[in-house]
């Protein structure tokens, strides 16, 4: 059986675990290429820490959503900034979310063998935790690509082998998670005593999970408000009725802090051991320069040398906070020294550097817009304010007076004259914050619409003359899984980074 089970993994890397459905979970869930007596507490310190890792690696952020979002930008090698991504990153992406990689184990499966595990040793809240970070993946990949293999994505084991999983259609995906983060804190209200350890997001603390349980119910409820107003509106007053723990603080957020020490550093750390590629973009120093941001000294470093130290008639920007167009071809952009252009902060770049996957500030910035829209009671605008004041504080700006007059000035206050108007507000407080997590700031610049990007200054065709609102497929797909490949595309639009997603609703 081993080695019919070697012959299968090499057909399709997909097939290792189980998917998304409950039925039968115990029966999907052996993998004869690991020991079984593998040590719960290990398996999920290696796959939380491989979540993080893989969210603030190059192909799904760094040459990914944080160049889409214009949160950086490229200064050599500047393919990925013009949209030609490269079909090995769709591939990484892929391969590393649903099954791990030899240089990276980890992904869905550590996950569902942690549900397996806290199933047959009856521990609710193993499961919860399971079942949230297995949704919080799943959220991921298809935020990333749309429809995917959900229902039946990874179930091969000694007994079953679906070796070409089905996609399910984005709508039906969402729905499924739903449910899975609904039962996760049902599971996690019988406030079990079992221990789950090796937790080093939340170091086993129930009542943390719990919460972010509920806030990323809340945020995949509401990126489904435009689509399916029947689905998602339900579940925000429900997430939002006061009966459900939500994030309150910054002590909250979900996240793994990285160490100072390899092999457990920061990706983008990592990264800039070897590589010096992006610079912040101009489109975001300039909007928190002309609003006098105090966030904008933690984004971004400022300039080091002048962009033409010989030409006096050029200012110099040594000092000065100089981002670069997105999009520039490799000679445009090579033009003025490297030092010339503000690198990525250096709270960000560090080696212990937190790998964010969810902030209080988002949880604010939610409920703002449930108000907004009428769904839940209560002042918008004063939850808008809380989320900016969240952020400034989980960077530490604290002085209470500079924050104030931050909101007040005219081009942060909140606009209320429409509901277009809010998004408008809602969106471009929100793209600052998330800075630096580049999916999902693309996801939700995607859904607001907010702020207006100018299109990179020379992108390819590909794009369409657009920003581009999905990866394309990985190649293997293709071959490998072809006519379920083939019905999707036909289901949901061409396999374009162009062709917009199902909660994608242009207003």
């Amino acid at each position: 059986m081993l080695s019919k089970y070697n012959k299968i993994a090499l057909m399709l890397p997909l097939a290792l675990g189980l998917g998304a459905c409950e039925k039968g979970f115990e029966e999907f869930n052996t993998n004869p290429n690991q020991p079984l007596t593998v040590s719960p507490d290990a398996l999920l310190t290696g796959a939380e820490t491989a979540t993080a890792f893989r969210l603030f690696d190059v192909p799904a952020n760094m040459d990914g959503g944080l160049l889409i979002a214009q949160h950086w930008a490229k200064s050599q090698y500047t393919t990925e900034d013009r949209y030609s991504f490269r079909s090995t990153s769709y591939q990484s992406i892929w391969d590393g979310f649903y099954t791990g990689t030899a240089a990276l184990p980890g992904g869905l499966k550590d996950f569902n063998e942690l549900l397996r595990i806290g199933k047959e040793s009856n521990n609710p809240n193993m499961q919860a935790v399971a079942l949230v970070m297995r949704s919080y993946y799943f959220s991921v990949l298809t935020d990333i690509f749309g429809d995917i293999p959900y229902s039946d994505a990874l179930k091969l084991s000694t007994t079953v082998n679906v070796i070409t999983p089905k996609y399910d259609k984005q709508e039906d995906v969402y729905k499924g998670l739903l449910a899975d983060l609904k039962q996760a804190t049902t599971l996690l209200k019988q406030k079990s005593t079992m221990a789950v350890g090796g937790d080093v997001m939340f170091g086993g603390n129930m009542t943390k999970w719990e919460k972010f349980s509920n806030s990323l119910r809340l945020r995949l409820a509401m990126r489904a408000i435009d689509a399916n107003e029947g689905l998602a509106k339900p579940e925000i007053a429900d997430v939002l009725n006061g009966s459900n723990l939500l994030m309150t603080s910054n002590a909250d957020n979900a996240q793994v802090v990285f160490l100072s020490a390899q092999p457990n550093t920061n990706p983008v750390f990592e990264n800039r051991l070897t590589r010096d590629d992006h610079r912040v973009s101009q489109s975001i120093t300039s909007v928190l320069s002309r609003r006098k941001d105090p966030r904008l000294p933690i984004y971004a470093n400022p300039a080091e040398c002048a962009a033409k130290p010989d030409d006096k008639s050029v200012p110099d920007s040594t000092g000065l906070y100089r981002g670069i167009k997105n999009g520039l071809t490799n000679p445009v952009a090579q033009r003025g020294p490297l030092c010339s252009m503000s690198k990525v902060g250096d709270y960000f770049t560090k080696a212990d550097a937190p790998g964010v996957l969810m902030t209080w500030s988002e949880v604010l910035f939610f409920t703002a817009e449930a108000r907004a829209r009428g769904i839940v009671t209560g002042d918008a605008e004063a939850a808008y304010n809380s989320a900016i004041r969240a952020s400034m504080a989980q960077y530490g700006i604290t002085d209470v007076a500079a924050v104030d007059a931050y909101i007040a000035q005219p081009l942060v206050k909140y606009n209320k004259t429409s509901l277009e108007t809010q998004k408008a507000s809602i969106g471009t407080q929100k793209w600052i914050a998330l800075y630096g997590q580049g999916v999902e700031a693309w996801s939700e610049l995607r859904r607001l619409d907010y702020p207006f990007l100018s299109l990179p200054a020379s992108p390819v065709g590909a794009a369409g003359g657009k920003l581009p609102v999905r990866f394309r497929y990985p190649s293997n797909e293709q071959s490998l899984n072809q006519a379920n490949y083939t019905a999707a595309v036909a289901r949901q639009g061409a396999d374009l980074i162009r062709t917009r997603l199902w909660w994608d609703v242009k207003n």
